[in-house]
């Protein structure tokens, strides 16, 4: 009676283990890509906000002299580096869609992984931004207020 209890038992879990296992592979693939549409969600949401702020400095820019500002206009109104990373994402999310269900776990890891080192760079380069939008906001009414102190004769014409 034992040995068949014994063997029955083995049995099941010879059944039951590689099933638990393939569960927790399609279970892991599954959150993976869902991960991954998240993460392309954000890099949007980024590069959207990225695209707002750089509109919003525009004004500021105008405010500073030309000789000045140039560089920076040209920075602000050139939206040729936005839609190519946004074009970047539609491939990758046109990747997921493709590839998704076929690729190994690493690959999705690795495009994964691609994603989060691009969302941190992102981070980093808007902070930036908003850093440099408020030092420009701060220099250009430092500068407006010391243009009202001048008399009238000294300031220059407005734009």
């Amino acid at each position: 009676m034992l040995p068949t209890l014994l063997i029955a038992g083995l049995a099941v879990l010879a059944i039951v283990v590689p099933l638990l296992l393939r569960y927790r592979a399609i279970a892991r693939r599954q959150r993976t890509l869902a991960r991954m549409l998240d993460l392309a969600d954000e890099v949007e949401s980024l590069l959207n906000r990225s695209q707002e702020r750089m509109a919003a400095m525009r004004p500021l820019v105008q405010r500073v002299p030309a000789e000045i500002a140039a560089e920076a206009q040209a920075s602000l109104q050139g939206a040729l580096p936005i839609r190519e990373a946004k074009r970047d994402l539609l491939q990758h999310r046109l990747w997921i869609q493709q590839h998704g269900g076929s690729a190994s776990q690493a690959e999705l890891d690795k495009a994964s992984a691609a994603l989060e080192r691009v969302i941190e760079r992102l981070q980093g380069q808007l902070a930036e931004l908003e850093n440099v939008g408020s030092d420009l906001a701060s220099a250009t009414d430092a500068a407006a207020e010391a243009a009202l102190r001048e008399p009238p004769t000294l300031r220059r014409p407005a734009p």
